[in-house]
This record gives C-alpha cells, structure tokens and sequence, in this order.
C-alpha cells in the first residue's frame, strides 16, 4: 500500500505530503533501531499495513503521530523477536517511556482498582493487597497466609481474574493486542471506581 493510497483510507483531511513527512519521520525511527536499510523499510511498510488494517482503533486525529510510533515500536520488537537472534531488543524499546496522555490514563485507571479490590472476598482480596500493593514476594505471601507456593500462586492468580472481571463489568477497556489497557471509559451507572 502506498502512502497516498494510506492517506485516502485513513484521514481524508491529511495530505500525501503529510504522509510522507511521517514515512520519513517512522523509517529515521526505525533505521536508528534496526541499523539495516533493507529491514527498516520492511518495518515501516508494516506500519503502514497495520496502520491501515488498526485505522478504526484511532479515536481521534489528533493523536495520530503517537498512534503511528507506539505501532512502530511494537513492530520493532516484533522484528527482534523474529529474529531469534542472541540480538536483544534496543534498551530504548523495551523501556521507552509512557506519553503523557497514556501515563494519565494508567493512574486513573489504577485509582479505579483500590476500590474494585476492595469487593472481592476476603482470602483474594489479601492475597492480591499482599502481592501487587505491599510487593511481597509469593512464597512469603504464602507464609503469612498458610498456604503451599502452589495455593497462594493459585489464590492470586483467581483473585486478579475476579479483579479483571469487576473491572471489565464496572469500565469499557480497551486493550492493545496483548491485553494491556490502552483506554478505558466508566461504564453508565458504576460508581465503583470513581473517586467520591
């Protein structure tokens, strides 16, 4: 797909010259990651693919640019992995730091499970609070709670399952491709997570 065709399909109001400026713009990004001209141009032209195929997850315009890098870090990645290689993937890429925007919504989004925690039964709830809020590690998490390592791996594991599904039912989230949130809205009627 060229990126004419590319900026027919996905936002009329943008002009092929824009489109350009981002191509040069994404594959200057990835060429400084890759280091090889070949793949680089393979990986924007897979941007551009998903870009395309993705264009109904961009909710508004305005956050196209970011859009547009978060899929090419992905696809980096995906290259590296590919690769099998002993090559590890750029320090830059695995830890690039959060936008703003996206920062903003993982804290408020946080701010909903305190209190959605608080509505799972008791045993969960501890075992979660113990884990993900005091950071104890599981075999002392089973200590504490008189379980086997397996049980309180189990115990855990059911509580974040019943915490995914209270939030899921109390806020419409939307997930990337590997289950993390990307964007979430309260769902009408749920208080839950709001603050008060």
């Amino acid at each position: 797909m060229s990126v004419v065709e590319l900026t027919e399909v996905l936002h009329d109001d943008l002009s092929a010259k824009t489109w350009r400026a981002y191509r040069d713009a994404l594959y200057g990004f990835v060429l400084r990651r890759v280091d090889d001209p070949a793949a680089a141009e393979d990986i924007v032209q897979d941007v551009l693919v998903k870009a395309y195929t993705q264009r109904g997850t961009l909710k508004a315009p305005s956050k196209l640019r970011p859009w547009l890098f978060q899929i090419t870090r992905n696809t980096v990645a995906d290259y590296y992995r590919s690769q099998k290689r002993l090559e590890a993937i750029p320090a830059e890429l695995a830890l690039e730091s959060r936008g703003e925007e996206e920062e903003r919504a993982v804290q408020e989004l946080s701010q909903c499970l305190l209190p959605l925690l608080e509505t799972l039964p008791e045993p969960y709830r501890r075992a979660l609070k113990l884990t993900d809020v005091d950071r104890l590690k599981q075999r002392e998490v089973a200590t504490r709670l008189g379980l086997s390592l397996s049980g309180a791996k189990s115990r855990v594991q059911r509580a974040r399952a019943m915490l995914r599904d209270a939030l899921l039912n109390c806020c419409s989230v939307e997930l990337d491709r590997r289950g993390h949130a990307m964007d979430y809205e309260p769902a009408a009627g749920c208080d839950r997570g709001q603050s008060r």
